[in-house]
Parts: C-alpha cells; sequence; structure tokens
C-alpha cells in the first residue's frame, strides 16, 4: 500500500524557475528528483508556462471553459435549490 503525499503549495516565482530550468536544457527527471516534485506537476508547469507565461490554471482556461464552468456551477445551485423547494412542498402538503 503505498502512502499519499500530502499535498504541498509553491509559489509561481518557484514554478517559473522549475520552468526556466527545463527550457535551458535540464532534464524533466533530474529537476522532479533534485527538488522532489512529482513528474505530474512539473510537466503540468512547463505545459501552462510556456503556453501562456502563468502556472494558473484559470489563466489557462479558454473563454468556453471558464463559461462552461460558471454554467456548471449554476446549474448544480440550481438543482439543490429545487430540491429544497420540493421538501417543502411534501411538508406543507402534510399538514
Amino acid at each position: 500500500m503505498t502512502t499519499r503525499r500530502e499535498k504541498r503549495d509553491f509559489t509561481d516565482e518557484f514554478k517559473d524557475q522549475m520552468v526556466k530550468l527545463y527550457n535551458s536544457g535540464k532534464p524533466r527527471s533530474e529537476i522532479a528528483r533534485e527538488y522532489d516534485l512529482t513528474p505530474s506537476a512539473l510537466n503540468n508547469w512547463i505545459r501552462r508556462i510556456n503556453a501562456t507565461g502563468s502556472a494558473k490554471e484559470c489563466d489557462n482556461r479558454t473563454p468556453e471553459a471558464t463559461e462552461l464552468l460558471r454554467l456548471r456551477k449554476e446549474n448544480q445551485k440550481l438543482k439543490m435549490e429545487n430540491d429544497i423547494l420540493k421538501q417543502a412542498a411534501l411538508i406543507l402538503a402534510q399538514k
């Protein structure tokens, strides 16, 4: 059984520095091992920073993806409100 590593937060400056190391020719595996990073995190930083200049996921979303996320949240909220109203209607109908 493997134990999960506790989630760590890294500053934008640190992420940017790791990508600069990679872009200067240092192998991904060496960077990940030396700084105790997961390969997937490093790969995401490299992909995002090289594409848009930012490692933040929200800065890398298309307008369509942002709108879809907003609509999904709104839909979930409306479903919850609808369920509450249905329960209230049932309670009031029993009286």
